[in-house]
C-alpha cells in the first residue's frame, strides 16, 4: 500500500505528461478492516480511507482495452491468471523478491532483495527529486521499513544495509518523526491485533495460494499462539467450511507471535481431509533439510489436522512455499487417488514415506540453493492473491468518478499512487 502510494507521488511530482497517477489498492475496500496495521497507520498519517481506490471499484481491463491504461506493479511482478490480458499494459515492476522468470512481464524491471520495497520507493524518491519529500510521505515510507524490517532488528536479519542506510537517511531529514520502537511497537501491536476477527476473516488476513492440476492448497498467516487458534470455537467446523466455500482441498495455518522476550515463534497446522494429500504434505515439510523446519508434532485429537511446533523461527511463508509445491508434485508421481471425496482406507504413512523418497529427492536437489541465497524479508501483507475482484461483478465507479477521486488525491498529495492511467 504505501510503495504504491509513495511511488505515485513522486511521479505526479516529477512527470510532466498529462497523466493521472491513480493509486489502485490490490484488495477488495471490504477487506481493509482484514489489515490493522493498514488502517492504524492511514489514520496516524491523516489519510482517510474514502480519498482510496481499491481493485473492486475500478476497471482495469475496461482501461486497457481503451487504450487508456499504464501499470506500475509494486511490490509483486505476478499477475494472477485473471489478469493475464494485462500483462502487455505493465511498464515498469519494482520488488524486492527473486524474480520468477516463467511469470514476469517483459518489460522493466527493478528487483533488489532488501527488506522492504518501501526502501526502494524512498531511493528513487530521494536519488530523484529529494525535494518533493513531505514529513507525511517520509513518515509513511520511515515506518513501513521499520515494520517490514523488524524494527532492523539484526538478530532477526531482516534488514539489509541499504534499509538501514534510508532509515537513517529519513530520520536525517525529518528529524521529529517518531523513535523506532514507538511506531514499530504501535504498528505491530495493530498488525497482530486479530480480536474481533471470525475464522473465515483470520484465514483470509494474510493468505496465499498455490495449485496443480486442480488441486489447491490454501497458506494462512494467523497472527497468534496456535494453541489459542486449535481453542476456538467450532474451528474445525470452520476450516472445513473455508475449504469448501473456496474449492481448497488442503490449508496450511502458519502461526506467528511474539514471546514475553519479544522473540518470534511460529507454528504450522496442516488441515486436509483427504488421508494421501495430508501425509505427503506433512512428510515433505518434516523431512525437510533445505530449508530445515525443525518440526514437533502436536497431538491433535482430530485424524485432518496436524499441528507442529516449528524449531526454526528463521523459515517465513516464503520459504515453506516451494517446499507445498514440491508436495503437490510428489502427491501427483506418488497416487492416483482421485480428490472427489475423503479416503481414509488403503493409504498409510510408510507408503507415503516410501513414495516421497522417490518422488521426492530429486526435486530437494533444486531447492538447495535456498540455503545460498541471502535472507529474504517477510511476504507483505496487502500481498496479490489468486481471486480477481472483479469476478464479483461490475465495479461501482465510472470513469467520472475515478477522475474525481483523482482530483481528491491531488489535494491530499501523499495520497497519489503506483498503478499509472494515462
Amino acid at each position: 500500500m504505501v510503495s504504491a502510494l509513495a511511488l505515485a507521488f513522486y511521479l505526479a511530482k516529477t512527470t510532466e505528461a498529462e497523466e493521472v497517477f491513480v493509486p489502485v489498492l490490490n484488495i477488495k475496500r471490504s477487506e481493509l478492516p482484514l489489515r490493522g496495521d493498514n488502517v492504524f497507520f492511514l489514520q496516524k498519517i491523516h489519510i482517510p480511507e474514502s480519498v482510496l481506490i481499491f481493485r473492486d471499484e475500478i476497471d482495469l481491463h475496461a482501461l486497457h482495452q481503451a487504450g487508456q491504461l499504464t501499470l506500475i506493479l509494486v511490490d509483486h511482478h505476478v499477475l494472477p491468471k485473471s489478469d493475464a490480458a494485462l500483462e502487455e499494459a505493465v511498464a515498469e515492476v519494482l520488488d524486492h523478491r527473486p524474480i520468477d522468470q516463467r511469470h514476469c512481464p517483459p518489460c522493466h524491471v527493478s528487483v533488489e532483495l532488501v527488506g522492504s520495497c518501501a526502501t526502494l520507493v524512498a531511493e528513487r524518491i530521494l536519488q530523484g527529486a529529494p525535494e518533493i519529500l513531505d514529513r507525511q510521505t517520509a513518515a509513511l515510507l520511515h515506518g513501513t521499513i521499520l515494520l517490514d524490517c523488524v524494527n532492523m532488528d539484526l538478530k532477526i536479519g531482516k534488514a539489509t544495509l541499504k534499509d538501514s542506510h534510508y532509515v537513517e537517511k529519513l530520520e536525517a531529514l525529518f528529524p521529529d518523526l517518531p523513535s523506532r520502537n514507538d511506531i514499530f511497537d504501535s504498528l505491530q501491536k495493530a498488525k497482530f491485533d486479530v480480536s474481533g476477527l471470525t475464522t473465515e476473516q483470520m484465514l483470509r488476513k494474510d493468505q496465499k495460494t498455490i495449485s496443480r492440476q486442480g488441486t489447491k492448497v490454501a497458506i494462512s498467516a494467523i497472527y497468534m499462539d496456535m494453541e489459542a487458534f486449535l481453542q476456538r470455537s467450532g474451528l474445525l467446523a470452520d476450516l472445513r467450511a473455508f475449504c469448501q466455500a473456496h474449492s481448497y482441498d488442503a490449508l496450511v495455518a502458519m502461526t506467528i507471535f511474539f514471546n514475553t522476550y519479544n522473540e518470534p515463534v511460529r507454528q504450522l497446522a496442516v488441515f486436509c481431509p483427504h488421508a494421501a494429500l495430508r501425509m505427503t504434505i506433512c512428510g515433505i515439510l518434516e523431512h525437510s533439510h533445505s530449508p530445515p523446519l525443525k518440526l514437533t508434532p502436536v497431538p491433535s485429537s482430530h485424524p485432518d489436522l496436524q499441528a507442529y511446533l516449528q524449531g526454526n523461527t528463521q523459515i517465513s511463508r516464503k520459504k515453506v512455499l516451494p517446499l507445498l509445491q514440491e508436495a503437490l508434485s510428489a502427491y501427483f508421481d506418488s497416487t492416483n487417488i482421485p480428490l472427489g471425496q475423503p479416503e481414509t482406507e488403503g493409504v498409510s504413512r510408510e507408503q507415503v514415506d516410501k513414495e516421497l523418497d522417490r518422488a521426492g529427492n530429486s526435486l530437494l536437489s533444486g531447492l538447495s540453493q535456498d540455503e545460498e541465497e541471502p535472507p529474504l524479508p517477510p511476504t507483505p501483507m496487502n500481498s496479490l492473491v489468486d481471486e480477481c475482484p472483479l469476478d464479483q461483478g461490475l465495479p461501482k465507479f465510472s470513469a467520472e468518478v475515478i477522475f474525481e477521486k483523482c482530483s481528491q488525491i491531488s489535494l491530499s498529495e501523499p495520497t497519489t499512487a503506483s498503478l499509472s492511467k494515462k
